[in-house]
């Protein structure tokens, strides 16, 4: 496969831009390769600059849910473009969508419009504080909730290690009332709190580990999250970036069954355009200003374009239970199959997956928390990436991130995407 143009690119970009991309996840450093410049996205495809088609199974990290260029969703950003890309003002097609965000997630009373998702977990943290009068976090190792300073926090090799800075620019004081656990884990969570106690204000958790690959919880484990948060006058707060809206219309709470104070989302509700949001239940949701003492605040808050396309998708999404069904369906058989390939080949690695999101961790390990992820091979995942890209399946150019189908994804599609797999496991 040709990457020409995304080569020289590339070369031009790292002139201008840090490392070439304007997010790490769009490095292909990891994997010794060059990263593709995308130019347009259909479906389930995605075609570079040289013309190179792929089936495309990052999905714009997660929001393409209906696949790209939904047309329902097209048509929606395409009319509202034209009254205007922003005005800085409110709009009822916000409270459209808080209303529709309310309906389908029980657990939110009221949701706050913002930008990204890393803004919709400071945000929340912020709150948790700010209600509960504490200020301890208890966040998971390899869960990430953004870029925000208080939740960069390195994992260590104790249960209850103090938080590190784990960036350069964050200064110590920022994580010093975060906490790590484990994840999977209700041990480590219960020693934290006999630890700090009542100081704890909110517990902080991926529902389905999407960071560190794929990495669902063990039965029980959310619930006793719950449990212990109720036990001790803490608020929980389950960050559904990845999960909301993808594993079901309620999220990954509604599949579970568990219910939490607070609720982040990231920009599935927007059909990928960048916007997130925070919600939970009413009291909460007034401590935020202008109501309450909790200052957040964002001036493009809400755009109309971004609601519109938010609003297309989750009401298709609302109105078409069976999408879920069908599409929860696909991906359970071609995760089974994807681990019957890598069987057969007797490398012994694991797929994990639920629902529609998944990863194969080159590791002959159980894969149930960050430390078993971290013993995957990442060497042997780069030549296994860096050939299914080159025979046009895209895939996250990391070990550690999460495999996405969509509505979009095609049987014939699914089925080249496995022989493709099939083939690399044969020949390598």
């Amino acid at each position: 496969m040709a990457i020409t143009k995304s080569e020289a690119l590339f070369k031009e970009a790292v002139q201008y831009i840090p490392g070439g991309v304007n997010s790490p996840v769009r490095a292909f450093g990891s994997i010794g390769s060059t990263p593709r410049f995308i130019k347009k996205a259909d479906k389930a495809l995605m075609w570079d600059e040289d013309d190179n088609e792929y089936i495309d199974y990052i999905g714009s990290w997660g929001p393409m849910i209906l696949g790209h260029n939904h047309p329902l969703v097209l048509d929606a950003v395409l009319e509202y473009a034209k009254r205007g890309l922003s005005y800085g003002a409110a709009t009822s097609i916000e409270v459209d969508m808080a209303k529709l965000v309310c309906s389908m997630v029980p657990s939110i009373d009221m949701v706050r419009m913002v930008n990204s998702g890393t803004e919709a977990v400071m945000s929340a943290v912020r709150v948790a504080r700010g209600f509960t009068r504490r200020d301890k976090i208890i966040k998971f190792n390899g869960c990430y909730h953004g870029h925000s300073d208080a939740l960069l926090v390195k994992a260590g090799s104790g249960v209850m290690t103090a938080g590190v800075p784990d960036s350069l620019g964050v200064p110590a004081g920022c994580t010093a009332d975060t906490v790590t656990a484990d994840y999977n884990s209700l041990e480590s969570v219960q020693d934290c709190f006999d630890r700090y106690g009542e100081q704890i204000a909110a517990i902080i958790v991926e529902p389905v580990g999407a960071n560190m690959g794929t990495v669902p919880p063990k039965p029980g484990f959310l619930q006793g999250l719950r449990d212990i948060c109720d036990k001790y006058g803490s608020l929980l707060i389950f960050d559904e970036v990845i999960t909301g809206f993808r594993m079901q219309a309620d999220g990954a709470q509604g599949y579970f069954g568990v219910t939490p104070d607070l609720t982040t989302f990231g920009k599935i509700i927007g059909a990928g355009m960048p916007v997130g949001a925070y919600g939970g239940r009413r009291e909460i949701m007034e401590m935020v200003s202008p109501v309450g003492a909790v200052y957040q605040a964002g001036t493009l808050s809400g755009n109309p374009v971004a609601m519109a396309a938010g609003i297309a998708q989750l009401t298709y999404l609302k109105e078409h239970p069976d999408v879920y069904t069908k599409l929860n369906e696909t991906a359970d058989s071609f995760f089974a199959e994807l681990q019957k390939i890598v069987d057969e080949s007797g490398r012994g690695y694991q797929v994990n997956h639920i629902c529609s999101l998944g990863s194969m961790f080159c590791t002959t390990q159980e894969v149930y928390d960050y430390e078993t992820a971290k013993t995957s091979d990442t060497k042997a995942y780069a030549d296994y990436c860096n050939y299914m890209q080159n025979h046009g399946i895209y895939l996250a150019p990391a070990q550690f991130e999460a495999m996405f189908i969509s509505a979009a994804h095609t049987q014939e599609q699914l089925s080249q995407t496995l022989e493709t797999a099939r083939s690399y496991f044969k020949n390598n």
